[in-house]
This record gives structure tokens, sequence and C-alpha cells, in this order.
């Protein structure tokens, strides 16, 4: 996988944790760094640790799809890429209380990096993939976004969560888009 499309692709998968990390940096009002950190920590080690997950479990399914494997690429990516869209757009951010505690943020990192599991997936179906390397952009670029979300939510509110899933949403499909594109030999 290209740098850019793994950036590119660790940034859409940050967008969900974006959004919440925003709506967590509104409702904070002390020690914003050292809450800043555990937070990005949190997101940015589910979503590191979701994709090797699943690459693992597409790996014991890939002898079973390989020659539809662009297609099921596809398919994961876009419909996660939709509804991300959808979420952003019918007002899927939740409220959250202004207290940070260990049972939140791992149920927060959970529902955020589902959608990396399934990346993981497509991770097993594509070749040429480094599933660690991948993993560790992937959790450094949403570490840093949700450092900087924290940051932002206490600065401006969370005007720029809805534009960041829409964004994170298409950058998703376009990707899977350019592996089907790929598998089919158009490009």
């Amino acid at each position: 996988m290209q740098i850019l499309s793994l950036i590119l692709l660790s940034l859409s998968l940050a967008m969900d944790a974006f959004s919440v990390s925003l709506c967590k940096g509104l409702a904070l009002k002390t020690h914003l760094a050292k809450n800043a950190a555990v937070i990005g920590l949190f997101f940015g080690i589910f979503q590191a640790v979701m994709p090797v997950i699943g690459y693992y479990l597409g790996k014991g399914l890939v002898q079973y799809i390989e020659k539809f494997a662009h297609f099921i690429a596809f398919g994961i990516l876009a419909v996660l890429g939709v509804k991300m869209i959808i979420d952003a757009v019918k007002g899927g951010d939740e409220k959250l209380s202004d207290k940070l505690n260990i049972k939140e943020l791992l149920v927060l990192s959970v529902a955020t990096s589902i959608d990396a599991l399934a990346v993981g997936f497509t991770f097993a179906i594509t070749d040429g993939i480094n599933i660690f390397i991948s993993a560790a952009v992937i959790g450094v670029i949403t570490f840093a976004v949700c450092f900087g979300g924290v940051f932002l939510g206490s600065l401006f509110g969370n005007k720029f969560g809805k534009p960041a899933s829409v964004a994170g949403g298409c950058v998703l499909i376009l990707i899977g888009s350019k592996i089907m594109l790929e598998g089919i030999g158009i490009i």
C-alpha cells in the first residue's frame, strides 16, 4: 500500500474518534493536555489493534475468496464510508459526560474502531500490505488527530465533527474504489 493511501485511510478511520474527541473537548474543563493524551492513547491503541485482529481473521478466509477479494474490499469500505456519511448527516454525535473514565473510553474506543477491524480484513485480501507498519501508522495518526480534537473541541466546539466524518466516509469509498479498479485491471 502506498504511503499516501495509508495516511488517507488512517485519517478516514480516525474521523469517528476525532468527532468524539471534539465532543469530549467541549466537556473537559481541567487538565486538558493530560486528558487529550489519555483519549488519544485509547483511540490510537484500539485503532491500531483492530486492523491486526481483522487481518488475521481475514487471512484464514483468503483462500476461499481470493478471486472476489477486490469486490469484497470495495464493498466493505464503501459500506463503511456510506455509514459514516449517513451518521454525520443524521447527527450521529452523541452527548458525552464531562468526566473522563476508563469504562467510557473503552466503550468509545471499541465503538469507533469497528471500522478498523473491517479494514484489517481488507488488508488480508490485498497484496503488499505489511499489517504491523499499517497498524502503527493508523494508531499514531489516530492518536494525533484525537489529541488535537480534544483541543479543538475545547476551543471551537463540535462544528467540525460532521464535516470531518463526511470527508472520512468519502475517502473510504474512494480507497475502496481504487482497490476494486486495481483488482479488475483498470488501474
